[in-house]
């Protein structure tokens, strides 16, 4: 079993996360990050340090958040690893309650 970013981190990418993690399983996009399903460990560690909840367990995901499994899985191959935290976008704040996010993730 394996942890995922749903659509709640995108524009918000709070990492908060990275720094427990102790596999260095997250990887960073221009607006989101993931999980690589591979490197995950199940620790759980991740998901209460989330403050918009958006790491859940791949057994948890809300419908319509299952295509998150694979979009982490696939992004994690291209993008670089984050190992510590650093801000979040000076708008994330307003983006941690819209719905609908996945038009505005960048790749």
């Amino acid at each position: 079993m394996t942890f995922v970013v749903t659509e709640s981190c995108i524009k918000c990418k709070y990492t908060d996360c990275v720094e427990v993690c102790p596999v260095d399983c997250f990887h960073e996009g221009p607006n989101f990050l993931v999980i690589d399903p591979d490197e995950c460990i199940d620790c759980t560690l991740c998901e209460p340090e989330c403050p918009v909840e958006a790491i859940m367990s791949e057994d948890d995901l809300p419908e319509g958040q299952e295509h998150f499994l694979e979009l982490n899985a696939e992004l994690s191959k291209d993008w670089p690893v984050i190992i510590e935290q650093k801000d979040a976008p000076d708008d994330a704040a307003d983006w941690e309650t819209v719905k609908d996010k996945l038009q505005f993730l960048q790749r």
